[in-house]
């Protein structure tokens, strides 16, 4: 069986697979820390594979959720690294098991909803899918104030969700999903042939440009407590947070192309950030 130690390292090899940006923000945290947002991470990691690349995701998810729900009642499920490194985290911070639900019924909304009519429908599934990353979260980095970081921890989720959809139109026209809300699209004038044809028209830009709006208004509510933070918490979370706000700006130098090519933050611009936010 595998070791504490080599669960938490096949948790690291997830995220550094998956997300450069949340390795880098968070590899900044004491040991005990980052291992637990590395089991997090291969948490909801897994949540998602199975939703995008299962081969019958439909159950997989509900046997995924079930091996949560044996995984809360005491019972790990089974010896993978994924529960060896959750049970050991869960040993060491008092987590909260909701957003852990939470976030598998937001998987499965992705498995019956493929369109989305208004924009408040498009916040509540971002906080499913991403909002309860933070919630998961807050126990580990902010342990003494989480319920105070609760509403920041939300809009920092729905910030970064909203930055993922506006960053991902093109690969989820490819799963044909749109999370593009059907009110903001009518508003402006974009209907779902000018959206599938995917042109960089006038009309995509605005609607493009009223969420990435609203996405900066989530991160400024979301980064209005950092200072809450305990110390070795704050950078990770500001840095992590001011990544992600930059791909916005990365979507706006590459003309809105977000049909043929993704927008991504480089190593050099990260690092920038970073020294910026180090120094405070």
């Amino acid at each position: 069986m595998l070791s504490v130690n080599e669960a938490y390292s096949r948790c690291r090899t997830v995220i550094e697979r998956h997300s450069k940006t949340f390795a880098k923000a968070f590899g900044h945290l004491p040991e005990e820390k980052r291992q637990a947002v590395w089991a997090v991470y291969a948490f909801c990691r897994t949540a998602d594979d199975i939703v995008d690349e299962g081969e019958n995701p439909g159950t997989e998810i509900v046997k995924f959720k079930d091996q949560f729900h044996s995984f809360a009642d005491g019972r790990i499920p089974e010896k993978n690294y994924l529960w060896i490194a959750l049970q050991d985290t869960f040993s060491r911070f008092e987590m909260d098991v909701q957003p852990f639900y939470d976030m598998i019924e937001g998987q499965q909304m992705d498995l019956i909803k493929k369109r989305y009519a208004a924009l408040e429908e498009v916040k509540h599934y971002s906080y499913h899918v991403a909002s309860t990353v933070g919630l998961m979260l807050l126990p580990i980095l902010a342990p003494a104030k989480k319920d105070r970081l609760r509403e920041g921890a939300i809009s920092l989720g729905i910030a970064m969700q909203l930055t993922n959809i506006l960053r991902d139109v093109g690969e989820d026209l490819e799963r044909d999903r749109i999370y593009l809300p059907e009110d903001v699209m009518d508003k402006h004038g974009l209907n779902h042939d000018m959206l599938t044809s995917r042109q960089v028209s006038p009309a995509f830009i605005a609607v493009w440009e009223e969420l990435a709006e609203d996405a900066l208004r989530f991160y400024d509510a979301g980064l209005a407590s950092i200072n809450e933070y305990p110390v070795d918490s704050k950078i990770p979370v500001k840095a992590a947070a001011l990544f992600y706000r930059e791909i916005l700006r990365s979507v706006r130098n590459n003309g809105y192309e977000v049909f043929r090519q993704r927008a991504f933050v480089s190593a050099e611009e990260k690092t920038h950030i970073m020294k910026a936010v180090v120094k405070g």
